[in-house]
C-alpha cells in the first residue's frame, strides 16, 4: 500500500490542460517563480524588487499580467484542438494578453491618481475593451463555456441596463465607460476576490503544491491505511480519512478524487464494495475535504476578505459542520459494512504505522506550525510561506523524499497551472460583480429577493439554497460564491437577520453540493471514471451517502452556536443534539444503527422504522426558536416520540426475525 498518488498527466487529462512541448514549459515555470518572488517581496515588505510592489494596485495588475496570458498556452481554444503543440493563434493571444496586461501595470499609478476608472484617455478605453474580451475568452478556456456565457452576457448588462424590465433595471453606461470600469475599478476585476488571491491565496496554493510534491499525499494515504485499513469496511474509511486530509492541500474535489481515489477505490472493491458505492464514497469524501479546516481552498480566503475577518475565524467556524459531515459519512460506511459483513484488509498488506510516521512525521509538524500561525499569531498572509520553507528544508535534510531538479520544475509548473486557472475565474467573475456594481443593481437585488420571499426567513433560505445549488452547477464553487456573496448574502443578513459568517458558509456549502448531486455531480463522475462505474448511478450513491450535507447548512444558519457563535452552554447543547441527529439519520439511511444493529430484520417494518429515525434525527438536530415555529423542547419531544418507538420496534424485529436481513 505504498502506491504513488495519481500523476499530474491524469489530472491534466480531465481538466483539458495542454502538454506544452519543447521549451514552452519554461514559461509557466519562470512566470510562477517571478510571481512567488514578487509576492514575498510585497507581503513581507522587503522592498527589494519594488518596481511593481510599491503601489498596491500595480502589484495586483502584475499578478494578472503574469498569470492571465498563461491560460492561452495551457488551455486549447477548443476540445479538438492540438494538445501537443501551441498553434500560432494561441501564441498571438499569449503575447497580446501580456502586452495588454502590461499596459495596466505600467499605468497603475496614473489610473489611481487621475481616476481613469471614471474618465480615461481614448487609448486606455481601447485597451480596456481588449482586456474585457481577453478575460471572457480566458474564463471560457479555464472555466468552461457555461460560466463564460454567464459572465459575458452579464458584463454587457450595464450597456442595456435602462432597457431591462423593472426588477433588474439599473443605471446604464456606455460601452467605453463599462470597459474602463471593468478593467480599472476596485469593484470589478481588481475587486475583493483578486485582492484576496494576491494577499493570501498564493501562499496557500504554493504550500499545497509543495505538500503534494514532497510526498504529503502518499503520507496521508498510508497513514490512513495504517490506522483504519484493517477495521470493518476499512478501505472506505481510509477514503474518508485521507480525502479529508488531502482537502487541506489541494482545495479541489477533482484533484482529491484523482489522488486518493486511485488507491482507495480498488481497495474498497477488494473487500466487497460495489463499483458505484466505492466511487460514491470517494466523491463524498473528496467533496468534504474541501470544506475541512485548516486549509479550505481559495473560496474560504475570499470569504475572509468579503467579511473582513481573520481567516482563522472562518476555519474555526467550519470545524463542527465539517466534522458532522464526515461523521455522517463514516457512520453510513460502517453501517453498510456491518450489514454486508465487509471486513478490512489483512494487516500484512497494510503499511507499517511506525515506518509511515518515521518517514513523514514532519508533515504533521508543518501542519501544526501552520495552525499555530493561523490561529494564535493571526499571520494569515505569511504563515504558508513559513510553513512551505520549513517543509522544503526538512524534506531536503531527510533522505526519503529529497527533491531533484525535475521536482523543482514540476513544483513551479503545477503551481502555475493552479494560479492561471484561478486568475481566469476570478477575473471573469470580477466582470460579473462589476456589472452589478456599476448599474447599482447589487444594492437593490437584495431588497427584491426579500420582497419575493414575502419577508419569510425560511423561504429566503430555501431560495438561497436553490440559487446556490443552481449556480454551483454552472460555475465553479469560487465563482458561484463570489456572485452570491454580492447578490444574495445581503438579503439573508439584512432581511433575515442572520449571522453574516453563517450566511456565507451556508452559500459555500450549498455551492459545493453540485459535486455530488446529479445531473452534474462532477466529483461523482470523476470517481466513476476511476472505478469504471456508471456515472449517474455513482451520482445517486454519492447523493445518498452525503445526505447529511443537505441539511447541515440549515443547522448552523438557523443557530450560529454550531459555528461557535454564542454562549458555551448553548454551543454544547446544539452540538450534542446535532451529533445524535446525524448518527440517527446516517444509520437509518443504511439500515444499521450504532448500538442497536440491523434495522432491516423485518422487510415490512424496516421502512417505517428507518423513516421515523430519519425524521426524528432531523427534528432533534434542527435548532428551535427564531425562524423555526417550534422551540427546542417541543422539537426534542416530537423527535423522542418518533425515535424511541422506532428503536423498540427494531429490537423486537431482531429478536423475532434474526439480526440481519439484507
Amino acid at each position: 500500500m505504498t502506491q504513488e498518488p495519481s500523476s499530474s498527466p491524469d489530472r491534466e487529462k480531465i481538466s483539458g490542460v495542454r502538454q506544452l512541448p519543447g521549451a514552452w514549459p519554461w514559461i509557466p515555470r519562470l512566470t510562477t517563480l517571478a510571481l512567488t518572488l514578487f509576492t514575498i517581496d510585497y507581503l513581507f515588505n522587503l522592498q527589494l524588487i519594488n518596481v511593481v510592489t510599491q503601489v498596491e494596485s500595480q502589484f495586483f495588475y502584475t499578478v494578472v499580467a503574469l498569470m492571465l496570458p498563461l491560460v492561452f498556452l495551457l488551455w486549447p481554444m477548443h476540445r479538438r484542438a492540438a494538445r501537443e503543440s501551441v498553434p500560432w493563434y494561441d501564441v498571438l493571444l499569449f503575447i497580446a494578453a501580456g502586452g495588454i496586461c502590461g499596459f495596466f501595470v505600467y499605468n497603475a499609478e496614473a489610473i489611481l491618481d487621475q481616476g481613469w476608472e471614471y474618465a480615461a484617455p481614448q487609448y486606455a478605453v481601447i485597451m480596456s475593451v481588449l482586456f474585457w474580451v481577453l478575460v471572457v475568452e480566458a474564463i471560457r478556456r479555464a472555466g468552461g463555456i457555461t460560466i463564460a456565457a454567464i459572465v459575458g452576457l452579464a458584463s454587457l448588462y450595464p450597456i442595456v441596463a435602462d432597457k431591462m424590465p423593472g426588477p433588474i433595471q439599473g443605471f446604464p453606461s456606455s460601452p467605453g465607460q463599462t470597459a474602463i470600469y471593468m478593467a480599472m475599478s476596485r469593484e470589478a476585476v481588481m475587486g475583493v476576490p483578486l485582492q484576496a488571491f494576491a494577499n493570501i491565496v498564493i501562499g496557500f496554493l504554493l504550500f499545497g503544491v509543495a505538500l503534494q510534491q514532497t510526498g504529503g499525499g502518499r503520507f496521508f494515504i498510508n497513514l490512513a491505511f495504517a490506522l483504519l485499513g484493517h477495521v470493518r469496511g476499512g478501505p472506505a474509511k481510509v477514503a474518508v480519512f485521507s480525502s479529508g486530509l488531502m482537502g487541506s492541500m489541494s482545495g479541489s474535489v477533482i484533484t482529491n478524487v484523482m489522488t486518493t481515489g486511485v488507491m482507495s477505490i480498488p481497495a474498497m472493491r477488494r473487500v466487497g464494495f460495489g463499483r458505484s458505492y466505492a466511487a460514491g464514497v470517494e466523491a463524498c469524501a473528496s467533496t468534504g475535504g474541501v470544506l475541512m479546516p485548516p486549509v479550505m481552498g481559495a473560496t474560504a480566503f475570499i470569504m475572509a476578505a468579503f467579511l473582513n475577518i481573520p481567516y482563522g475565524t472562518i476555519a474555526l467556524a467550519a470545524v463542527v459542520p465539517s466534522a458532522l459531515y464526515f461523521l455522517g459519512l463514516f457512520i453510513q460506511i460502517d453501517a453498510y459494512a456491518a450489514r454486508h459483513n465487509l471486513q478490512g484488509l489483512p494487516s500484512e498488506e497494510l503499511p507499517s504505522l511506525r515506518k509511515t510516521l518515521k518517514e513523514g512525521w514532519y508533515f504533521i509538524f508543518v501542519f501544526a506550525l501552520l495552525i499555530w500561525m493561523l490561529f494564535f499569531l493571526r499571520r494569515e498572509a505569511t504563515a504558508p510561506f513559513y510553513a512551505t520553507a520549513l517543509l522544503l528544508v526538512i524534506n531536503q535534510v531527510l533522505p526519503y523524499q529529497r527533491w531533484g531538479w525535475q521536482n523543482v520544475k514540476d513544483f513551479f509548473a503545477d503551481a502555475g497551472k493552479l494560479f492561471a486557472e484561478l486568475i481566469a475565474i476570478l477575473a471573469g467573475v470580477g466582470l460579473l460583480v462589476g456589472a452589478l456594481s456599476v448599474t447599482g443593481l447589487s444594492g437593490t437585488i437584495a431588497n427584491d429577493l426579500i420582497y419575493l420571499a414575502g419577508g419569510n426567513t425560511l423561504t429566503l433560505l430555501m431560495m438561497g439554497a436553490l440559487t446556490s445549488f443552481i449556480l454551483g452547477i454552472g460555475m465553479t464553487v469560487t465563482a458561484a460564491y463570489i456572485f452570491l456573496a454580492v447578490a444574495l448574502a445581503p438579503a439573508l443578513i439584512n432581511g433575515g437577520g442572520m449571522d453574516p459568517l453563517a450566511v456565507h458558509l451556508f452559500i459555500l456549502y450549498w455551492g459545493m453540493l453540485s459535486f455530488i448531486t446529479p445531473p452534474v455531480a462532477l466529483g461523482a463522475f470523476a470517481a466513476a471514471t476511476v472505478a469504471g462505474s456508471n456515472a449517474m448511478k455513482t451520482g445517486f450513491q454519492a447523493m445518498r451517502l452525503g445526505s447529511v450535507i443537505y441539511f447541515i447548512p440549515f443547522l448552523f444558519v438557523l443557530n450560529p452556536a454550531l459555528i461557535f457563535q454564542g454562549s458555551w452552554a448553548e454551543i454544547g447543547i446544539v452540538i450534542l443534539q446535532a451529533l445524535i441527529g446525524v448518527v440517527l439519520i446516517a444509520g437509518a439511511m443504511q439500515g444499521w444503527l450504532l448500538g442497536i444493529g440491523s434495522l432491516a430484520a423485518s422487510r415490512v417494518l424496516q421502512w417505517p422504522v428507518r423513516l421515523a429515525l430519519i425524521i426524528g434525527g432531523l427534528l432533534l438536530a434542527i435548532p428551535g426558536g427564531g425562524p423555526v415555529p417550534l422551540s427546542n423542547v417541543q422539537l426534542s419531544m416530537i423527535s423522542a416520540v418518533l425515535i424511541l418507538p422506532a428503536i423498540a420496534v427494531a429490537l423486537i424485529a431482531q429478536r423475532r426475525y434474526g439480526p440481519v436481513s439484507i
